[in-house]
């Protein structure tokens, strides 16, 4: 187990990143199960989807196309509770199949408030697919049904979740000491 120190906090490896891959993969053989016939607009999340929507995009093997939202809530390691779009989506989605990329689900308030703003544009399908899941911190009713890996309720940074925009490169996930 490795430590590392990003500005004014520690932490040590939690997921390696084989680890990291083989849930990255079997998530993507379930989509390519399910959506088989389907060409679902994969959006992803940013910033910290974009390293596993690029893995997971070429673990699916089914036509599919991608796009990016950027909605931001978090401020350090906290929570703003305000959750802002500041990137918008320009595709049509209505009569689409949309896979929503997500890097983390914690309080469920982010996922939420995309299902919202994305079921006034008539999709056929909606569905969250998320790298991590905090089932714990969850605090709205979602039905996820993709979820690579949960966890506790820790501080998490790698892989393209960051500590005030520094670690996104790390290719393990890291939890806070």
């Amino acid at each position: 187990m490795s430590i590392i120190k990003i500005k004014d906090k520690s932490f040590k490896t939690f997921i390696p990143e084989t680890e990291i891959l083989q849930h990255v993969k079997a998530v993507a053989d379930k989509i390519n199960r399910d959506l088989k016939g389907e060409n679902p607009l994969l959006l992803a999340v940013l910033n910290g989807s974009f390293v596993f929507a690029a893995d997971l995009m070429r673990s699916i093997t089914i036509p599919c196309e991608i796009s990016f939202v950027k909605l931001a809530s978090y401020q350090g390691t906290t929570s703003t509770g305000e959750i802002k779009e500041v990137i918008g989506l320009n595709e049509d989605i209505s009569g689409r199949t949309v896979v929503i990329v997500e890097d983390i689900v914690d309080t469920g308030a982010t996922m939420k408030r995309m299902l919202d703003t994305l079921g006034t544009r008539n999709p056929k399908a909606l569905h969250i697919c998320t790298l991590l899941l905090k089932p714990e911190k969850l605090t709205v009713d979602l039905d996820i049904k993709y979820v690579a890996i949960e966890i506790p309720n820790d501080f998490i940074v790698g892989y393209g979740l960051d500590y005030d925009q520094q670690g996104r490169n790390l290719r393990d996930i890291y939890t806070l000491v």
